[in-house]
C-alpha cells in the first residue's frame, strides 16, 4: 500500500514542479508516520523513504530507540520545554520553535551532548488561535536576532501549517507570506533557505509558492486508525 500511495504522491509532485518550473530534487518529502506502528516505518524504509517525522514527544523518543536504521527523523509536532530531553538525542530537525525561551533549552540539550541541532521557526501564517507558532514578521526577526547568540542551533527554515480548506486562494496566501518571510530575512542575514509547508490536503500547492520540505501523512500511511495506539497496532 504505502509504496503505490508513494508513487501517486511522487506523480503529484512531478506535476506541480514541472508547473512552477522548479526541479523534483528540490523537494523533499518528510513521511509523517505519528500513530502509525514500527512496522509502517520499516515499510517506508524498504520503498526508499529516508526522513521520518513524528509530533508527539514520548512517540519520537519510544520509536528512535526502537528503529535502528539509515533515517533522518523530524520533530514536527508543538514542543514544550520539559519534553525537549525526549527529541534531541534522535531528532536531525525540530521544526516546530516559537520561542527564545524553548530555543534556549534546545541549545542547552544540544550542547551537553556535543551537538548543533537544525530548527525550523513556525510561523502561524493563518492567524488562526488553534495553531500554534509567531504570529508576524516582527517577532520571527526578534527571534532570528535573538538565536544568533546560541552556538549550538542551527537556524535552517521556516515552517507554518495552512487553514484547513479548499479556498485555494487562502492557501496560497497561507504559504506565499512564509516565503516573503524567509526572503526578507533572507536580505538581512542569509541564513534560513527551508520552507516546511504543504501537507497531504494541499501540498501541491504549496510546491508552487516554494515549499522545500513536504509533511505528508495520510497520502502516504492512508487514513490513521486511532482505535488502538501505535505501539499495540
Amino acid at each position: 500500500m504505502i509504496e503505490n500511495n508513494l508513487k501517486i504522491v511522487f506523480e503529484k509532485i512531478h506535476d506541480s514542479v514541472e508547473k512552477s518550473k522548479r526541479n523534483f530534487g528540490d523537494i523533499r518529502i518528510v513521511a509523517i508516520s505519528k500513530t502509525n506502528p514500527i512496522s509502517s516505518i520499516l515499510e517506508g524504509l524498504k520503498v526508499g523513504i529516508t526522513n521520518f517525522g513524528e509530533n508527539k514527544a514520548i512517540e519520537f523518543r519510544d520509536k528512535s530507540k526502537l528503529i535502528i536504521a539509515d533515517l533522518v527523523w523530524h520533530f514536527v509536532g508543538h514542543l514544550q520545554r520539559n519534553k525537549v530531553k525526549y527529541v534531541i538525542n534522535a531528532a536531525e530537525y525540530i521544526h516546530s520553535v516559537e520561542s527564545f525561551k524553548l530555543a534556549e533549552e534546545i541549545n542547552k540539550r544540544a550542547k551537553t551532548i556535543g551537538k548543533v541541532q537544525n530548527i525550523f521557526f513556525e510561523v502561524n501564517t493563518s492567524n488562526e488561535e488553534s495553531k500554534f507558532g509567531l504570529s508576524n514578521y516582527d517577532e520571527l526577526c526578534e527571534l532570528v536576532k535573538r538565536c544568533e547568540e546560541l552556538s549550538n542551533i542551527q537556524m535552517c527554515g521556516l515552517m507554518t501549517m495552512a487553514s484547513f480548506t479548499s479556498n485555494e486562494t487562502e492557501l496560497r496566501k497561507n504559504f506565499s507570506s512564509l516565503r516573503e518571510m524567509r526572503d526578507k530575512i533572507n536580505n538581512k542575514t542569509k541564513s534560513i533557505s527551508e520552507l516546511s509547508m504543504g501537507m497531504t490536503n494541499d501540498y501541491p500547492i504549496a510546491i508552487e509558492e516554494g515549499a522545500t520540505i513536504l509533511r505528508i501523512g495520510t497520502a502516504i500511511f492512508g487514513k490513521r486508525d486511532t482505535s488502538l495506539t501505535w505501539s499495540e497496532k
